[in-house]
């Protein structure tokens, strides 16, 4: 798949492949007219040109700065939620509504069927997931990927309706943050996402998440506590996002790349940390560039992960999962004098 979107670090690789690809028309139109000379040189031309850009693509992409990664996190043409449900998944049946006040397109969930054919695994799970949109409509009926509270209350209620039906829970967590207007704060957003905290930690049934994109605040904790935290290569996770840090912290969105430096919101940075449990690696260039391989990669991890929770006692594994986010951050305790 070739991108439409070219990113500021890409253009001179961008160039190249333009070139590369006048030269393989120009190669065709010669073959065509049985030039053999020039058809030779042409050759020639384009097998170094085709090496000089696997070199500048691998020396790009394999060297990304924290900044450049979040510029890729955002690529609109990455896979988003229901990409990789109707990808990886069958039978996916969505559910609507949080049965309090309206459903909230930004988060979509379901059950669905995870399968591999391969190994014979076969299990039903509830998959939810923040949703973007490909353009202004699409982004507008979804928020921006941007959910209000009845979006996590949404999230919650399908968690329980899992866990009723003794059925794993799957996230996918792709979002610059919980909608933060007024209306979503009188509806109370910030108590609905400590609720979902508070109730995923107790959930009695496996719960995967994993970040596809963009994992903003508390936006992205909504749906992010879970007993496996997994992130794939080219996304970002952190509690504020580098261009509003930067605006808090200079006064100014200029010093965004100096603040994703600070905030080490990359995979690498957050399993170094400890703060999650695997990286995901991507197609090179993103997940955009091979959708269906990066699909197929991420089935097979979840397909992974699951085969070792499912056999997992239900009470070892709540307890296992508090320990783990209690055990997070440092901190010093002072006695009193």
């Amino acid at each position: 798949m070739t991108s439409k979107v070219v990113l500021d670090f890409e253009k001179p690789l961008f160039e190249l492949e333009e070139k590369l690809h006048e030269m393989r028309v120009c190669l065709k139109k010669s073959s065509g007219e049985h030039n053999v000379a020039e058809t030779e040189g042409l050759n020639r031309e384009i097998e170094v040109l085709e090496s000089k850009v696997d070199a500048l693509r691998h020396s790009i992409y394999q060297n990304l700065t924290r900044w450049q990664k979040v510029q890729l996190a955002r690529h609109p043409e990455r896979p988003y939620s229901l990409d990789y449900v109707y990808s990886m998944m069958q039978d996916f049946v969505e559910l609507s509504g949080d049965r309090h006040y309206r459903d909230d397109k930004a988060i979509v969930g379901g059950f669905a069927r995870l399968e591999d054919n391969a190994s014979g695994f076969a299990q039903t799970v509830m998959v939810i997931g923040h949703q973007k949109g490909r353009d202004t409509k699409s982004n507008l009926y979804r928020n921006f990927g941007m959910a209000q509270p009845e979006g996590y209350r949404k999230a919650l209620r399908l968690m329980k309706l899992a866990e009723k039906f003794n059925k794993p829970v799957i996230t996918l967590i792709d979002t610059p943050g919980a909608f933060p207007g007024i209306e979503a704060e009188e509806m109370g957003q910030a108590e609905a996402i400590a609720r979902n905290l508070f109730e995923m930690a107790g959930l009695h049934v496996p719960v995967i998440c994993v970040i596809i994109g963009e994992g903003a605040s508390g936006g992205a904790i909504g749906i992010g506590l879970g007993d496996r935290i997994l992130m794939t290569e080219n996304s970002w996770y952190s509690v504020i996002s580098p261009e509003s840090c930067s605006s808090i912290l200079w006064r100014s969105w200029k010093f965004k790349e100096q603040a994703a430096e600070a905030l080490r919101l990359t995979a690498e940075d957050l399993l170094d940390q400890g703060i999650i449990d695997r990286i995901i690696p991507e197609p090179l260039g993103g997940a955009h560039h091979d959708p269906e391989s990066m699909a197929a990669t991420l089935k097979s991890v979840l397909v992974d992960e699951l085969r070792q929770l499912l056999g997992k006692n239900t009470e070892d594994l709540v307890s296992q999962r508090i320990e783990k986010f209690a055990g997070m951050g440092v901190w010093n305790e002072e006695g009193q004098e």
